[in-house]
């Protein structure tokens, strides 16, 4: 998928939902020092800046250059291309020594990764015992999708049922609210006795343009597309615009759910 990574990336700054500061709060509050952070699978950096309020320093990988290019750029946060499967030597010499990340976050991004291979350097460049992972998707799919009003939500579900022939069999975990994801690390203490997920609502002010544009940025509408298979057809469109508008307006408030897993590294080797 590393190519429509490439093509998209303009899209997916634009579009790609911001997170909530509780999701981050919540995080931070969870790991005994903020020193240093590997953000993977940054893309443009949506929850690298946030990360950059709590953490003295933030390393952002992405396999993609051009989703790197429109990350933000700030005086705490370091962003590094990598290629796919970093060797665990290249791993230590560009990201993190082994031992001293206090944090690594994946947002949205947990599902396209080799899950053995990322485990194994996880474990490595955490602090021991009490290194924090934390992955968190969004879902469209069942209870979330994102609501404009009641017309729009069934013109929407519709779309989306769909659009599923052209979905990678990833998508299917995060519709699953990285439920069923493998992630073997330890609840994070507080009370928690399980490793979530935990719910979180993020929120967007957004006029239909923008909602069209976040379709764009789908894999499964770029699949579609080289497929010759134009998802957002002009009647589409025009029914998406006639229930935008039902309830009068442009811009509509866009409520998403976050699922986060998190966990501590403990002892495990």
């Amino acid at each position: 998928m590393a190519d429509l990574f490439h093509r998209q990336a303009k899209n997916y700054a634009e579009s790609r939902p911001s997170y909530p500061e509780e999701l981050f709060e919540f995080i931070a509050s969870k790991t005994p020092n903020h020193d240093l952070v590997w953000d993977a699978g940054t893309g443009s950096g949506q929850a690298a800046k946030s990360l950059a309020k709590l953490y003295k320093n933030v390393v952002g990988t992405d396999t993609s250059q051009e989703q790197l290019d429109y990350a933000p750029k700030l005086p705490n946060v370091r962003y590094q291309c990598t290629p796919s499967n970093i060797p665990m030597s290249e791993l230590e010499s560009s990201v993190a020594r082994s031992g001293t990340v206090d944090l690594v976050t994946i947002a949205a991004a947990l599902h396209w990764f080799d899950l053995p291979t990322f485990y194994q350097q996880v474990k490595q460049v955490l602090k021991k015992p009490h290194g924090v992972i934390a992955a968190w998707c969004y879902s469209v799919a069942n209870d979330n999708i994102p609501l404009v009003n009641e017309k729009f939500g069934a013109a929407f579900r519709q779309f989306y049922a769909d659009s599923q022939p052209y979905w990678d069999l990833a998508r299917k975990v995060m519709d699953d609210k990285y439920r069923g994801i493998d992630f073997p690390f330890e609840p994070v203490g507080d009370g928690a006795n399980h490793t979530g997920p935990f719910e979180f609502t993020t929120e967007r002010v957004i006029d239909l343009e923008g909602f069209l544009t976040f379709i764009r940025s789908w894999s499964a509408y770029q699949t579609a597309k080289e497929k010759g298979v134009e998802l957002l057809r002009d009647d589409v469109v025009e029914s998406f615009k006639r229930a935008w508008s039902e309830d009068g307006g442009d811009r509509k408030v866009v409520k998403s759910t976050i699922y986060l897993r998190i966990g501590k590294v403990g002892n495990l080797e």
